[in-house]
């Protein structure tokens, strides 16, 4: 992932554009790509500012708060796979997502688990 343009830059960008250039004239001219340059114009009028967007962040595991029952089903059937663990969960109205949530979940609480589709 490319770090955001400068503060500096996605200033001159909008100046030029607003004396006259056109996007992909002013990305040019500033060399930077023009989906750059677009993306940051498109932001300008959403926003009324040229910052960049946040980067990143924390998102909760999918899971979270299902550990219990997670410990249970592991623990209930030896080598059970984790396509069944997550439709265990579907019976228990849990949305696990892929398998490879359930894993990353086993894994991170350190419950045993077999791997299989």
């Amino acid at each position: 992932m490319t770090a955001p343009l400068s503060q500096d830059l996605r200033e001159r960008i909008v100046r030029a554009v607003e004396g006259g250039s056109s996007i992909r004239q002013a990305a040019a001219r500033f060399e930077v790509s023009p989906s750059a340059a677009i993306k940051l114009m498109q932001r300008l009028r959403a926003t009324g500012s040229t910052a960049p967007a946040r980067i990143g962040g924390y998102r909760r595991p999918l899971l979270e708060g299902h550990e219990v029952l997670l410990g249970e089903l592991t623990a209930t059937k030896p080598g059970i796979t984790l396509a069944e663990i997550k439709s265990a969960l579907a019976e228990h109205g849990i949305e696990a997502g892929h398998i490879s949530t359930v894993w990353s979940t086993l894994r991170r609480l350190g419950l045993s688990h077999k791997k299989s589709r």
